[in-house]
């Protein structure tokens, strides 16, 4: 595939008379061995770009981020080394396009992971918290819940998820702030949050996060009940959890309820759908044992 790809572009590149239509083309293709994974053909397709036209940030952004998903998927002290690259990639990519969003969200990413003696930075990750807050305030604010978050710094944190959804308002926003809360313990909040996404936006989905969050902490089981057999009722092709997952947390709030045929009834469903899903298959021997 690599040498077929390195044929295909050498015209592009030694004769730079490629029409419009056609960079868009490679352009796409790139695109496709991102979503697939393809990092050692992506970071071919747009390293050629960049060649193309050194001035698009956006082909900067891309070529930056498949050296790094590449390196990372090989080997991960030759990626350390990488990271450099990386982000000089990212550096330009901001520098050429003063409102691009992705490149300053990976610049946050980047700094605030990175490890200090490589060039990590709190101060310069908030810092691109700032340049987003000015091009996009929920993005401002959901990378600076992003950075405080990874710092331990819950109460900011919070505070930061909290403003994101009342500038965005979507279901990106609410999600960042329910699953805050669960990772931190706190599922009353979750469902409280869930709650209110639900009323503000009516997703389907909304239904089994209240579900999963009553199952997982043993926590509102009326509720995680009611909500889960109306995401079954409700479940259509856009939805993202599959119904095998509904009905393994609808046997495990009856576990918590201490109702072992039903609990049995729903885990049966699920490995009903699918005989070898190790989940449930893991959770039936726990109803069995009660």
């Amino acid at each position: 595939m690599i040498k077929y790809l390195l044929i295909l572009l050498f015209p592009l590149i030694a004769f730079g008379q490629t029409q419009v239509q056609e960079i868009k083309a490679l352009e796409d293709l790139g695109n496709t061995y991102v979503q697939q994974n393809k990092w050692e053909e992506a970071v071919l397709i747009f390293e050629k770009l960049v060649e193309v036209d050194i001035n698009n940030a956006n082909y900067h952004y891309k070529y930056g981020e498949a050296l790094g998903r590449n390196a990372l998927s090989n080997n991960k002290i030759f990626a350390l080394f990488m990271m450099n690259e990386v982000k000089e990639e990212f550096l330009i990519a901001a520098k050429l396009d003063s409102i691009h969003i992705d490149s300053r969200w990976a610049l946050v990413v980047y700094y605030t992971e990175l490890p200090g003696i490589l060039g990590g930075s709190i101060r310069k990750a908030l810092a691109y918290t700032d340049e987003l807050q000015i091009i996009s305030p929920v993005d401002g604010y959901l990378a600076k819940g992003y950075v405080y978050e990874y710092e331990e710094e819950v109460g900011l944190a919070e505070e930061n998820y909290k403003k994101a959804i009342e500038v965005g308002g979507s279901i990106t926003c609410f999600n960042k702030l329910i699953t805050f809360y669960k990772e931190n313990y706190e599922p009353k909040k979750a469902i409280s949050i869930i709650e209110e996404a639900y009323m503000e936006l009516h997703k389907d989905t909304l239904n089994y996060q209240l579900g999963e969050v009553s199952a997982t902490f043993n926590i509102e089981l009326y509720k995680g009940e009611n909500s889960l057999k109306k995401y079954i009722d409700n479940l259509s092709s856009e939805d993202e959890y599959s119904i095998k997952w509904a009905y393994v947390r609808l046997a495990q709030i009856y576990k918590h309820k201490k109702d072992k045929v039903n609990a049995l009834n729903w885990i049966n469903k699920a490995l009903k759908i699918s005989p070898d899903f190790d989940p449930a298959l893991k959770e039936k021997n726990l109803i069995l044992n009660m």
